[in-house]
């Protein structure tokens, strides 16, 4: 999933199977349902955990905004938001509002792996290889998972904050309830899925022609197509394109998730448009980029952390069913 708790190109590798295997797509790599989404929720909340404290750089850079111009912009830059992250806060800082992914991103990666296999299976009973069918089932997985991720993504961008005012995710919780309302939490919703679109389209077709690039340069590592070398590398440069595509809309859903705290600009609506172009009036085209080197700094990492622990869990689960095949088999035997 791509939010930034983003869990949208987590999807098992199905599409690629030949006819000779095809059958494999019907038992779904042989593992049940249930690991699945284990498998998803496990890599969903090691990459987020790994690579929060470039999440907490990206918030920061991408939440500036109003008054200061376009040149505010140009000159808050990584090593600069680090550095001052560090002297202000130490590196606890860095760490802020880690509890709310953490709470987050597990549920929200299983929620996704449930719905796709779901929406996979009864898409796909006549063409269990066809990829488009493959791509709206992704798109209804982002959709539900996003519902789930989206109110702890609000929690854990405003404690990442330059002097939240925010004592921790319950208070967080409370306060935005009480004096927000609920509607608060999925204020950027819209803005998230619109987002998460693109960057699955991306990030799949990336990965796919990356991967068979890897593929072609080695040619003994073709029948060693789960190899987690493979995927890692694939994954990481489909999350950087990704990443750097869909930046403009990620600084929309940060700003709509932290208007109002710390002076960020609060917007008349929550419409995309609106926040765009207070965004650009105030600091030009350039403010739509802002964060997008953490942002690709975060993703290109994150997605090969998540393809290799996705595929180390499969892994571990495919040895603990033929264990299991083969002690029933004894057993019956």
């Amino acid at each position: 999933m791509a939010t930034d708790a983003s869990p949208t190109y987590h999807a098992p590798d199905f599409h690629s199977v030949t006819p000779k295997t095809a059958a494999v797509t019907e038992t779904h790599d042989g593992l049940e349902f249930w690991q699945f989404m284990i498998s998803g929720s496990i890599a969903g909340s090691v990459e987020h955990m790994a690579m929060f404290p470039v999440d907490t750089l990206k918030t920061r850079m991408q939440a500036l905004g109003g008054g200061g111009g376009s040149s505010r912009v140009q000159h808050i830059g990584v090593r600069q938001a680090f550095s001052s992250i560090l002297k202000l806060e130490g590196a606890a800082g860095l760490y802020r509002g880690i509890g709310a992914m953490g709470i987050g991103a597990g549920p929200a990666h299983a929620v996704y792996f449930s719905v796709y296999e779901l929406f996979k299976e009864f898409f796909s009973r006549g063409d269990p290889n066809n990829p488009a069918f493959h791509a709206v089932s992704g798109v209804c997985a982002t959709v539900a998972s996003d519902a789930v991720i989206t109110p702890m993504d609000v929690v854990k961008q405003r404690l990442q904050l330059k002097s939240s005012p925010y004592k921790g995710v319950a208070d967080c919780v409370k306060r935005v309830l009480v004096e927000e309302g609920v509607g608060a939490f999925y204020a950027s919703y819209r803005t998230t899925v619109i987002m998460n679109a693109p960057f699955t389209a991306v990030h799949f077709a990336t990965y796919e022609a990356a991967k068979k690039g890897l593929m072609e340069v080695d040619p003994e590592r073709v029948s060693d197509d789960e190899s987690l070398v493979v995927h890692a590398t694939a994954g990481a440069v489909a999350g950087a394109l990704a990443a750097a595509v869909t930046t403009p809309l990620d600084v929309v859903k940060t700003q709509l998730q932290c208007q109002g705290v710390c002076g960020c600009d609060r917007f008349s609506s929550g419409s995309i448009g609106n926040v765009i172009e207070t965004i650009v009036r105030k600091d030009g085209y350039r403010g739509l980029i802002r964060g997008w080197i953490p942002r690709m700094m975060f993703h290109a990492p994150a997605a090969a952390i998540c393809w290799s622990t996705y595929e180390a869990s499969k892994s571990f689960f495919q040895r603990l069913n033929d264990s299991d095949d083969h002690n029933n088999q004894m057993i019956s035997d």
